[in-house]
């Protein structure tokens, strides 16, 4: 039976008879509901107002105003078919829907349910009648059930900074949403279970309680990795030079011929991470669920993100992009590890446009509509073949490639990318008494534990615990101002400055490099910072000769490989 709602008859109560015609000067009714609508990774508050006439109309009328985009418009036909399909009978009228502000464009399905509350509170059908405590988001199946919707994560975090106590979200998005502090977050699962948590809000006798979760439970889980260092025989130097680039967040380019371990060895850099702080593991979950690629079942990204494209992947895909803009494969290894197989493979456009974020931690996109920043601070990680057919320079293949192949080839990588890779390798063709050496390796728990160790050494140095928590011992200047630096790969020049000054012998070593080498001063600071992780790892206050004199070691292939 069809519960019919109407303001003027029924006074405020949900149920009634047979509905009667409005009378032709019935007085206009407004409803107002909050939502929230996502640009970049951040949110805005949006207020949707309902409006509807007291006129009987032969056909229904729903308008929506406020720069709705298309899936905002057909919400329309969805609400209808929803609230008619929960068993409600909206007579025949005008409806006008407000989103504001109204320069912001809204785009999603996940208005369906404001909207559709907002048309019950107008026609009467709820006891409620403030609701200026809650957010509500969602989109609307046709029989009134809820689906999740992207980006619930950082509406939360606008709710809670507007001062929004209370957050209406579809069930899969509740676990998400319910990691921000001081907001209460229903999971509801359909429409009237909304219209029955509203009404005894009115009541006073709300009786579910909101869904909490231990955000440091999640991120002090054990994590279990598939891939373990113990698995790769030999390649010492390679796996040095991983340790120092997990442990100070570097960038690393691996070259050697096929079959050497180079994306062997890539594949298990996630397991010497270190793990993400709360403030990381918060950043990266927004970027996350922007996207729609956030595991509905963890609410919060708890282990450093691993994305590894194919190289057919567009500038778009890499960077992000569209008419309105999303995050692309570099936000989404955002806090985490980036890794590109095979690197000149990859279109040199698609290259280039890694620039920027290696070099200021964010991709901005620029479109018609709006423009977009979007965090992409990643730990990148490459490998390559010395030349086309994989053999220059390998002591038990003869190369096949000509001068002008290896040159055509090498170049599709070009010299200011090379420069912003902190570490470059050298990873050589395993010899046979290695891969059947009885000799255990050493694995991946023993290598994470210095890893650990030294990051702790950065955390302390960069951070002072105040009163107010944990703070930046030297706030960053420049571009990268608003970011906090949790590694010594991510120092400003400032920064370098302050932390690692060298003893008259170092400055010697590094002034012989930068000339006989021809190295830019970006390849200087990125030395001083590999030196200064060098120095981490094994304990040191101050950066020692033997510690730049490795760093420099690592900046040798770019200049040298292919003479």
């Amino acid at each position: 039976m069809r519960q019919n709602v109407h303001t003027g008859c029924l006074k405020g109560m949900l149920y009634s008879g047979e509905f009667p015609p409005h009378p032709q000067n019935q007085a206009t009714m407004l409803f107002k509901v909050f939502s929230a609508a996502v640009y970049g990774i951040d949110a805005h508050i949006i207020d949707v107002e309902v409006d509807y006439s007291g006129v009987v109309l032969e056909k229904p009328e729903f308008n929506t105003v406020g720069l709705p985009d298309a899936a905002v418009r057909e919400s329309r036909d969805r609400v209808r078919s929803a609230i008619r399909n929960c068993g409600f009978d909206i007579p025949p009228t005008r409806i006008t829907i407000n989103l504001a502000p109204a320069d912001l464009k809204k785009e999603g399905s996940g208005f369906d349910l404001p909207i559709a509350i907002g048309i019950l509170g107008a026609y009467g059908g709820l006891h409620i009648k403030d609701l200026t405590s809650f957010v509500l988001v969602g989109e609307l199946g046709l029989d009134g059930t809820l689906r999740s919707v992207h980006g619930m994560l950082p509406i939360a975090i606008a709710a809670k900074a507007r001062g929004i106590k209370n957050l209406v979200i579809p069930a899969d998005n509740a676990r998400e949403a319910a990691v921000v502090d001081g907001v209460n977050v229903y999971p509801v699962h359909n429409l009237l279970e909304v219209r029955d948590l509203l009404n005894a809000v009115a009541f006073g006798s709300l009786t579910v309680q909101p869904l909490r979760v231990e955000t440091k439970d999640l991120l002090n889980e054990m994590q279990h990795f598939p891939h373990d260092f113990k698995d790769v025989r030999g390649q010492h130097v390679a796996k040095r030079a991983l340790e120092v680039a997990a442990a100070g967040g570097h960038n690393i380019l691996m070259i050697g011929p096929p079959g050497s371990g180079k994306t062997m060895l890539a594949k298990r850099l996630p397991s010497i991470l270190a793990p993400l702080r709360f403030e990381e593991a918060l950043e990266t979950t927004k970027i996350h669920s922007v996207a729609g690629v956030l595991d509905a079942s963890e609410g919060l990204v708890t282990h450093r993100p691993f994305r590894s494209p194919h190289h057919t992947i567009s500038d778009a895909g890499l960077i992000g992009g569209g008419a309105v803009p999303r995050p692309g494969e570099v936000s989404l290894a955002h806090n985490g590890l980036l890794f590109l197989d095979e690197l000149p493979e990859f279109p040199r456009n698609v290259l280039e446009v890694l620039r920027q974020p290696l070099e200021d931690g964010t991709v901005t996109i620029a479109r018609a509509a709006m423009s977009l920043s979007f965090p992409a601070r990643f730990m990148l990680a490459a490998a390559m073949n010395p030349c086309p057919c994989g053999y220059f320079n390998d002591k038990s293949r003869d190369c096949s490639c000509t001068p002008p192949m290896i040159q055509r080839y090498v170049s599709k990588v070009s010299g200011p990318l090379l420069d912003r890779i902190d570490i470059h390798i050298e990873v050589p063709a395993v010899q046979y008494k290695e891969l059947r050496s009885g000799t255990a390796a050493e694995g991946s728990a023993d290598i994470r534990a210095r890893v650990l160790a030294a990051r702790e050494r950065q955390h302390a140095r960069f951070t002072v615990v105040g009163a107010s928590g944990s703070e930046p011992r030297t706030r960053p200047t420049g571009r990268n101002a608003s970011q906090p630096v949790y590694a010594n790969a991510q120092m400003t020049t400032q920064q370098i400055r302050v932390y690692c000054e060298l003893s008259s012998d170092a400055e010697r070593i590094l002034e012989r490099a930068m000339q006989q080498q021809g190295l830019s001063a970006r390849a200087h600071d990125r030395i001083l910072k590999v030196a200064r992780t060098i120095a981490d790892l094994e304990g040191a206050a101050d950066i020692q000769v033997k510690h730049i004199a490795e760093a420099i070691q690592y900046r040798t292939l770019d200049r040298s490989y292919w003479s």
